[in-house]
């Protein structure tokens, strides 16, 4: 599981990158965000879901020492290893 904590700005941004506008602390409330003059808006449903969706994507991704441990038994075994897992390796 990664560490990475999606907000608020990682799911606007994803919906719509030329959504422009300003956001406070703690990125998870829809109502501190500014919305610019003429910038497109991404309703508070649709961003919310968004950040849900983008969570668990990131949820599901292996930590540095969940690739590192992987990497070292494949070697171990003599397996190959995956472009995460090569690149973990500091020659």
């Amino acid at each position: 599981m990664s560490d990475k904590i999606i907000n608020l700005n990682d799911a606007i941004l994803d919906i719509n990158a030329e959504c422009k506008f300003e956001n406070k602390v703690p990125y998870t409330d829809y109502s501190k965000i500014v919305w610019f003059d003429g910038s497109p808006t991404v309703s508070k449903a649709d961003a919310e879901t968004k950040m849900a969706e983008l969570q668990a994507i990131e949820d599901d991704k292996p930590t540095l020492e969940e690739i590192r441990a992987s990497a070292k038994a494949k070697l171990i075994a003599g397996e190959a290893l995956t472009e995460d897992e090569a690149n973990t390796i500091v020659l």
